[in-house]
């Protein structure tokens, strides 16, 4: 192991003259004054190496944190839509019933796969990103938006009653049929709502499933609108 004298080779050598000076009397005064500006110069420079190794680690520990932040968003959200991917949303949900009532909003994008035939995978994409933007605008601060499948999401509603959940899905129903989005400019892009709501301590599964089922019934019954399980 190399030892600190080995690592400051000057610097020790620099401390030994010193020590052996100051045991010595009857020496000119200008002597000691020149051992002494020598020692102050590499103090210096000694102070001036460690000012530049902590801005280095402080400067690390930042890109570390950075990093590491973008890392734990990359592990929940979803590349295309930046919405919570299907586990974190999960968790959220599963969260949400632990304290407290939620509803839960299932919607799946009308004919998508219509739009993906005739316009191509990226307009596709770009139709998905449009509708979040748009729906976003619909959902309330405590409101999560998640993608569960390839044009399916879920909007979780935290401390929500069944009623006030009908009202969110309806108003981003009546948002989506306002207008067409920018990329379609010539056509509106649909959804199929399913609402359910789960009091404090019910499962996930439950909560989950009654929005699929009262989502397909919304299908069933022709799209383009919101079905309450």
């Amino acid at each position: 192991m190399t030892s600190l004298d080995e690592l400051f080779t000057a610097e020790s050598a620099i401390l030994q003259d010193n020590r052996e000076l100051a045991e010595t009397q009857g020496l000119e005064a200008e002597v000691y004054r020149d051992a002494l500006i020598k020692l102050t110069a590499h103090y210096q420079k000694i102070m001036n190496e460690s000012y530049r190794l902590i801005r280095r680690s402080d400067r690390a520990e930042r890109d570390l944190n950075q990093l590491n932040e973008r890392l734990a968003y990359e592990a929940t959200h979803d590349p295309l839509t930046q919405v919570f991917n299907r586990s974190a949303i999960i968790d959220q949900i599963t969260k949400a019933l632990n304290t407290g009532e939620a509803g839960l909003i299932l919607l799946d994008i009308d004919h998508f796969k219509a739009i993906n035939d005739q316009y191509g995978h990226p307009a596709g994409d770009a139709v998905i990103c449009g509708l979040i933007r748009r729906i976003e605008q619909s959902v309330p601060d405590l409101g999560s938006i998640g993608r569960v499948g390839g044009e399916e999401f879920t909007i979780l509603l935290p401390r929500y009653t069944k009623a006030q959940s009908v009202i969110v899905a309806g108003y981003i129903h009546a948002l989506l049929n306002a207008s067409p989005l920018d990329l379609l400019p010539n056509q509106l892009v649909t959804a199929s709502l399913g609402v359910s709501w789960g009091k404090q301590n019910s499962s996930f599964d439950t909560l989950y499933n009654d929005a699929d089922t009262a989502m397909y019934e919304a299908k069933r019954r022709g799209r383009n609108r919101v079905h309450c399980g």
